[in-house]
């Protein structure tokens, strides 16, 4: 027999996660269905007709009760994203049993059964700790009947406490150190143990009390605990407790309590956490893309000089974004320029040092003259960036000119440079100079001149990241690209550059991996 969806409740923290994975990822295909006695009832999305067939459970948990909850995606979405969401729901559903446990505990008090079971609503419905935290807190201060309450959340990369809410008082903008050797707080945090000033006690004169006690008042503050699936646990945050309406001590049966909602509390502050960090994680990627695109585009379009040269040229970043560049322009005359270029390292601070070359090269590029002016140029203007970040850019423009059949250059440190001619010797075009940031500024950049011959020879410009993933055993990988493409030079550039980046893709190696770039030019 069959029971149908409605019969299956699921808790309010595990049908918002799944609603806001839902919303997040809308082509994932969600579904839940909950388990019991070898019957599935449907239960997320609603509307699934109950003779539905469930699929494949991608995760199952355990509901209680011999109950299990099975999740699947029948559409497209990354394994780690239902892997988090199923963590998520696994911590809720710790959470539940952890508020039944304390409420069999503390049977006898109905208030306080009332209080954590209101408390496990708050943190099943609220997914933000901001909307949660100064509700829990007025729970808690109306049950044990304290005048004011304050939440301190742990903040590691700080090693401080952090106010989040605060009830009865305005929240403290004070940030206190774990390591403060006069804070009561830090102290609670620190130890792991509950602190509890009895009315009457004298308050230590060198310690401060957050917030402090006015007067006698009594004091509770207890250390608020998350404990893993697997691990040990750690502390997340203190709850304090100051003054009480009927001005009585705070019982051990109140630092009970108050402890049990502590942990509840502790894994409200870890599912956040992990809610945050994943969103954190989907907006750095977005970001990350969006600034690979972006690289991308700064790279000229070789399609624009069909009819004048055979163009090909491709950039692979190592990361999102790199410090590989090349650049081709049209100069007077019929001849063209061309330059490829390398900064020292990849990531993010390789590619600001890659825009700003890129820059002045669209700037001193077409109109600096010979290739040995254009760098020195290209150079002052670079100067300050690359002493500031210590790095430099090996950096190569030539200058093809046709009608004279040469080929003029000046090399500032590149290594990997070369004609191919038209038997398939290929000649190196060695440096003139010192890389960018290297060579000083007042230093002079070498040019030379070689013989060209107009649609048989062909200028092959590569960057360190595609020779060194090709170096074997007994051959050196800059001979490896360059035999290859001598090989095909007869055949399409871009079909000679897919081979090349194909060799490069399924090479095996322990070399850390760089950004990868070839520009290869008929004229």
């Amino acid at each position: 027999m069959r029971t149908t969806a409605a019969a299956v409740r699921l808790p309010g923290g595990v049908t918002s996660l799944l609603s806001a994975f839902a919303a997040l990822h809308p082509e994932a295909g969600l579904r839940a269905w909950v388990r019991r006695d070898g019957v599935c009832s449907p239960v997320f999305p609603e509307g699934v007709a109950d003779d539905a067939a469930p699929g494949p459970a991608r995760h199952t948990l355990r509901l209680g009760d011999g109950a299990e909850l099975a999740l699947e995606a029948t559409g497209r979405v990354e394994e780690a994203a239902v892997d988090f969401l199923a963590e998520a729901i696994g911590r809720v559903l710790a959470q539940e049993e952890e508020a039944r446990s304390a409420a069999r505990e503390l049977s006898e008090k109905y208030e306080e059964i009332n209080l954590l079971y209101s408390i496990s609503e708050i943190l099943g419905s609220v997914l933000t700790l901001e909307a949660a935290a100064g509700r829990i807190l007025s729970e808690v201060a109306d049950v044990l009947g304290a005048r004011r309450a304050t939440l301190w959340v742990y903040e590691p990369s700080a090693q401080c406490l952090v106010p989040a809410a605060a009830v009865g008082d305005t929240v403290p903008r004070t940030r206190i150190s774990i390591h403060d050797p006069d804070s009561a707080t830090a102290l609670v945090f620190r130890e792991n143990q509950p602190l509890s000033l009895e009315r009457g006690a004298v308050l230590p004169r060198d310690r401060h009390i957050e917030p402090r006690p006015q007067g006698r008042e009594p004091f509770l503050s207890v250390p608020v605990n998350y404990t893993p699936p697997e691990g040990s646990t750690r502390t997340v945050g203190v709850i304090t407790l100051v003054g009480r309406r009927s001005n009585d001590r705070f019982t051990a049966g109140d630092a009970r309590l108050l402890s049990a909602i502590a942990s509840q509390v502790g894994s409200a502050l870890e599912t956040q956490r992990l809610v945050q960090e994943s969103l954190r994680q989907e907006r750095v990627m977005r970001e990350m893309e969006l600034a690979h695109d972006l690289q991308l585009k700064l790279l000229p379009d070789t399609t624009v000089f069909e009819g004048t040269a055979e163009v090909a040229a491709r950039c692979v970043p190592a990361e999102s974004v790199g410090g590989d560049f090349y650049h081709l322009f049209r100069l007077a005359g019929g001849r063209l320029g061309v330059i490829i270029g390398d900064v020292s390292s990849h990531g993010f601070s390789a590619a600001l040092i890659m825009a700003l070359t890129m820059s002045a090269v669209g700037i001193y590029g077409p109109e600096a003259g010979p290739p040995r002016e254009a760098l020195r140029r290209i150079h002052a203007a670079l100067v300050k960036e690359l002493e500031t970040t210590e790095m430099y850019v090996s950096l190569f423009y030539g200058v093809l000119d046709p009608a004279a059949g040469r080929l003029t250059y000046s090399n500032a440190g590149h290594p990997h440079a070369f004609v191919i001619r038209r038997d398939g010797e290929p000649i190196r075009l060695a440096a003139t100079s010192l890389p960018l940031g290297i060579l000083p500024l007042d230093g002079a950049y070498g040019e030379e001149s070689v013989e060209w011959h107009g649609g048989e020879d062909l200028l092959c410009l590569l960057t360190d990241g595609l020779c060194d993933v090709l170096t074997r055993e007994g051959q050196v990988g800059e001979s490896v690209v360059v035999d290859e493409i001598a090989r095909l030079r007869s055949r399409p550039l871009d079909e000679i550059l897919d081979r090349v980046f194909a060799l490069a893709a399924e090479a095996r190696t322990d070399i850390p991996p760089d950004d990868r770039t070839a520009v290869l030019v008929r004229v």
